[in-house]
């Protein structure tokens, strides 16, 4: 994707996982990129590694994106690219969520990707141009068991993409999500540990079409897709990588 080039990418929750695979995606492809997280010794080492920037951010706090947004601009210039990445899972049932657990989530997943959009997408339509990734989740297209507060933050993200790429779309600015299904990431560990021969792995499996995990690198691919100019009339869309599992 050459037409990602130069591009200023910016990217939450890169200090690990998809985050920081998508991180040198971009910068392997010669984007100029911007890692952030509230993992700070973890950031810095990724951002090190790819000689990019790294920056604290907690994308729940508003005055944090305010900070982030306006540094970036008056180092670059320019914000061509966001990747709402930065998410939390806990898993539990409707009626053993608590309150507190359920507004934890929302805070990070959704009100995160709400402040992005807001924030980043200011400077994008005063530009005239830029992509907005928001991550979604397989668990955003459909219902899940036990894990009630993650499911609905994902469902949430999925809404507000389609709602701000209709209101950003005349401004030059297109708003896609991407749904991951099972991804080898440290997030699936928090759900299960695909690595073993247990039997519980293998029934998960088998509602996975092509039969597999996917590598972070397979979703990161389909960002960069959507950061490059190669998707340049594709806007409020679904993007699912998920080994056909929502097929």
């Amino acid at each position: 994707m050459s037409s990602v080039r130069n591009k200023v990418v910016l990217i939450t929750g890169g200090a690990r996982g998809q985050g920081a695979v998508e991180g040198a995606l971009f910068s392997n492809l010669g984007s100029t990129v911007i890692l952030t997280d509230v993992l700070d010794t973890e950031g810095q080492n990724i951002a090190d590694s790819l000689e990019c920037t790294y920056l604290h951010h907690d994308v729940s706090d508003e005055s944090h994106w305010e900070r982030v947004v306006t540094q970036i601009v008056e180092q670059f210039g320019q914000i061509d690219v966001l990747v709402n990445n930065a998410g939390i899972f806990h898993g539990n049932r409707m009626m053993q969520t608590s309150v507190e657990d359920f507004q934890k989530i929302m805070d990070v997943n959704a009100l995160g990707v709400f402040l992005g959009m807001k924030k980043v997408g200011t400077i994008m339509a005063k530009q005239g141009s830029g992509s907005i990734i928001n991550i979604s989740s397989v668990a955003g297209l459909m219902g899940t068991f036990g894990s009630f507060a993650y499911s609905a933050s994902k469902w949430a993200v999925r809404g507000m993409t389609k709602s701000a790429a209709k209101e950003l779309g005349r401004r030059g600015v297109r708003v896609n999500s991407v749904h991951p299904g099972y991804i080898d990431t440290d997030m699936l560990s928090q759900v299960h540990d695909f690595h073993d021969d247990s039997d519980r792995t293998n029934k998960l499996l088998q509602v996975v079409p092509l039969g597999r995990v996917a590598a972070p690198e397979e979703v990161g691919n389909v960002v960069v897709f959507l950061a490059s100019d190669e998707s340049g009339y594709c806007t409020g869309q679904e993007f699912t990588v998920d080994g056909g599992i929502f097929s």
